[in-house]
């Protein structure tokens, strides 16, 4: 089963540009204090290269982020196998990441702030001791619509993986039996090679 990223992935990406330039505002106003606590500096002009810096900086940060955002986001994708599951991503280098059911130990269902308004949600997925990254978590299906629903199937899916696993790696049923006459004609070998000595 093949998911991709909802298109509200990418308003939740201009949401979070516009919370950093807010922010990066916010800190501009602050600096605004700087003239006067030192009477030397002249506050129209540090008022003047402040903004122009400030300007410069979000529209920098929108040029670099704002395509990048899109292009990942358009080349996302989620594929639900029977055994595994599958993320593709990747602008430039592309990235097929292969997450095989045996090696999740849980799905954890999360939503920001921005993705409850949006209506969306992400589930990270968490292995045993195979990440590699920070957050603990191999994978993350983000931008979902119906990610409840998905959410319980992955957790009726890996509990399905788990009992067949079970069923494969199940040791075989011992005969006692044979086991004692292993033994018996063990040590007639042994009596056998000891007599030969």
């Amino acid at each position: 089963m093949e998911i991709r990223p909802d298109k509200k992935l990418i308003t939740k990406s201009w949401l979070t540009l516009i919370t950093i330039s807010m922010f990066i505002v916010i800190f501009a106003l602050l600096l605004l204090i700087i003239p006067a606590l030192d009477s030397n500096i002249a506050f129209s002009e540090f008022n003047h290269y402040l903004w122009l810096i400030i300007i410069g900086v979000i529209l920098l940060m929108w040029i670099i982020a704002a395509p990048i955002t899109i292009l990942w986001i358009k080349n996302l994708s989620y594929f639900i196998e029977d055994d595994k599951i599958v993320i593709k991503k990747g602008i430039l280098t592309k990235i097929k990441q292969n997450i095989p059911f045996r090696m999740v130990t849980d799905f954890m269902l999360e939503r920001t702030l921005y993705d409850r308004w949006l209506g969306i949600g992400s589930i990270k997925i968490q292995t045993a001791g195979q990440t590699q990254n920070a957050t603990g978590y191999e994978g993350k299906l983000s931008g979902l619509i119906n990610w409840d629903e998905l959410h319980e199937k992955l957790r009726s899916d890996l509990t399905e993986a788990r009992s067949s696993t079970k069923e494969i790696f199940e040791p075989p049923k011992v005969n006692e039996d044979a086991l004692e006459n292993i033994l018996i004609e063990l040590k007639k070998i042994s009596s056998i090679l000891e007599k030969g000595k």
